[in-house]
């Protein structure tokens, strides 16, 4: 499948909460196709969901540039499959299958970069085991 590369921008925030939202990773696009990350990675919707499930429940901190971190908390999480999708009724191709989040930031600087566009997007870290993908 043809695979595109994309970045994941903060889509809503609330400035007077401190509050922002926005996709932390999509695998699949609305119109069917398969994305690849900054670093050239697939990530497949069971291994996303995986993820996600993991860091609600280890982690759920947020962090400046993935040096800094305590400077927001994880207030909102869901994976967006194409089976819950279904149950909720949302029509097909209408969202990507991918994983939404929203954090509450605590620190007044990293507010600033938000507003002003600086921190304009997510960036999730972990580890996974690269399996190389044949394209045929």
């Amino acid at each position: 499948p043809e695979v595109t590369k994309r970045k994941f921008q903060v889509k809503k925030t609330n400035n007077e909460k401190m509050q922002a939202f926005g996709w932390a990773s999509v695998a699949i696009a609305e119109n069917g196709e398969t994305l690849e990350d900054w670093q050239g990675d697939i990530i497949e919707p069971d291994e996303l969901e995986s993820a996600a499930y993991k860091f609600v429940d280890l982690y759920r901190e947020g962090g400046e540039m993935h040096e800094r971190g305590g400077v927001a908390y994880l207030i909102e999480s869901v994976v967006f499959t194409e089976e819950k999708m279904a149950a909720m009724g949302i029509p097909e191709g209408t969202l990507p299958v991918g994983w939404w989040i929203g954090f509450q930031v605590t620190d007044a600087d990293v507010w600033e970069k938000v507003k002003d566009g600086t921190y304009s997007m997510f960036s999730i870290e972990g580890k996974a085991e690269r399996v190389e993908v044949n394209n045929e």
